[in-house]
């Protein structure tokens, strides 16, 4: 049974806790200088000279899935050779943690010789608590929603999302989708935090693999915030984390790419002068229509990978059917 409650959804499930991590950390991070980072300016150009807004048409709520064709289903599920699934989500974590500011709420409702039933709820299903889908009606552009939508048209705190929910994406996505994993790249176990990741990287991991991602594909992006953690302990993800650099924003666009998964949406900290943390989450999400599964975790998928050499596989996920949410948990799934 589903239930919608503020920010969130209540679910009933078998939950899978997360096991707490062997010890805190809190030594500070330096900023990536390396190189400029990207000025407000240009981020601001790019909104009126990239945007995908009214590519598929006015009443479009799709964005990038559209380009996910029955054809380009067809060929994902051709990538499957050994039947083998390997599970791209987090364990959902139910403490609070310098990672966790917002847990998910797990408690058994009841226990009996006969039965069992228990409770998970996401107080903030858009927090840290679990790996989660976002919808067009969750981030938005000095009051527009994708597509151009007045935000007022688009969701309320008393109606929820009534256009752009993650509600149209009941039927499920399935498509190919490509591992972008830089810490291998690199000969690393993990990118340190505060690192950026650029457009020559990802043609570099292109050339390394030859598997190059198209249009409709899914972009899987590792840069090892999970090995990290079990390595070292916890730490506050919104002061540390490696991720794409700002500059990324036309390769993505030019690929056509359909969703990004990524363990960290954002890099931090942020260089002096550089846009927030979650510039390039908030401009696939809204201006380019790339659904984002945020907090994923690509550890298991990739050694699956590694462990065949091959980095493309058939990606399926299938958010909850909530009417008028924001997001919803998922459990994507690669098959190889």
């Amino acid at each position: 049974m589903l239930k919608r409650i503020a920010g969130g959804v209540i679910v009933a499930v078998s939950a899978t806790l997360a096991a707490a991590a062997p010890y805190a950390q809190s030594a500070p991070f330096k900023p990536d200088t390396s190189r400029p980072v990207i000025a407000p300016a240009e981020y601001e150009r790019w909104q009126k000279q990239i945007s995908n807004w009214g590519r598929w048409g006015k009443d479009d709520e799709m964005g990038a899935l559209n380009l996910i064709t029955p054809a380009k289903r067809r060929a994902a599920v051709a990538l499957v050779k050994d039947g083998v699934t390997v599970s791209l989500a987090s364990n959902a974590a139910t403490q609070k943690d310098l990672d966790v500011p917002c847990p998910a709420e797990w408690m058994m409702v009841s226990a009996t010789q006969a039965a069992a039933t228990d409770r998970i709820a996401y107080p903030c299903i858009h927090g840290a608590g679990a790996t989660h889908i976002d919808s067009f009606a969750h981030i938005f552009f000095d009051g527009l929603a994708w597509n151009g939508y007045p935000v007022s048209s688009v969701v309320s705190k008393e109606k929820g999302a009534v256009r752009n929910s993650v509600l149209n994406m009941k039927n499920g996505i399935v498509t190919r989708a490509i591992l972008f994993d830089i810490p291998r790249l690199k000969g690393l176990p993990y990118l340190e935090p505060g690192t950026r990741i650029y457009p020559e990287d990802l043609d570099a991991w292109e050339k390394k693999t030859g598997v190059k991602v198209g249009a409709g594909d899914a972009l899987l992006l590792r840069w090892g915030r999970w090995a990290r953690r079990a390595k070292l302990g916890t730490w506050a993800i919104d002061e540390g984390a490696a991720g794409f650099d700002n500059s990324v924003i036309p390769w993505l666009k030019q690929r056509d790419v359909s969703m990004i998964a990524w363990e960290t949406p954002g890099y931090a900290p942020q260089p002096s002068g550089d846009l927030p943390r979650l510039a390039l989450h908030n401009f696939a999400l809204t201006m380019l229509g790339i659904m984002l599964i945020d907090r994923a975790d690509l550890e298991a998928v990739s050694e699956a990978a590694a462990a065949r050499n091959r980095w493309e596989f058939m990606l399926s996920v299938a958010p909850l059917p909530i009417p008028y949410g924001t997001g919803s948990p998922v459990n994507p799934l690669a098959m190889f």
